[in-house]
């Protein structure tokens, strides 16, 4: 399982390692990550995302080190989705969802999070 979900693959000009594994088996889910750790409103937030998510899932908490080597990080874990909360967090509530295998960053509410993630992860939506 290991070596079939090992990856190289180049992601802006830059070479990264990934484990591509599947969302439903990836031992850690999700990761979240303040953009910075010298804001508490910040931390605040974000601790109640990481918080509402791990009630399900295995999920990382990250405040170490720039967000692109947090990516990396994650990448290298295989975790499939990073969650970032940023100053526009502060401002509308909304977070970004980097989904690991095409890197991909959406904006979305984070009332929506989990919702997400479940779909991703089990493949299930209540509405079909």
């Amino acid at each position: 399982l290991l070596v079939s979900a090992y990856d190289q693959d180049e992601v802006g000009g830059e070479k990264r390692t990934v484990l591509r594994f599947h969302p439903s088996i990836a031992p850690i889910k999700a990761a979240v990550f303040p953009l910075v750790k010298n804001k508490p409103e910040l931390l605040e937030k974000a601790r109640a995302v990481y918080k509402t998510l791990q009630r399900r899932y295995n999920v990382f908490w990250d405040q170490s080190g720039a967000i692109g080597r947090r990516y990396r990080r994650m990448d290298e874990a295989g975790t499939p989705f990073c969650i970032t909360v940023d100053f526009d967090t502060l401002e509308d509530n909304t977070v970004t969802v980097r989904e690991r295998d095409s890197t991909e960053q959406i904006r979305m509410p984070i009332s929506e999070v989990y919702r997400y993630l479940e779909n991703k992860i089990e493949g299930y939506d209540e509405d079909q």
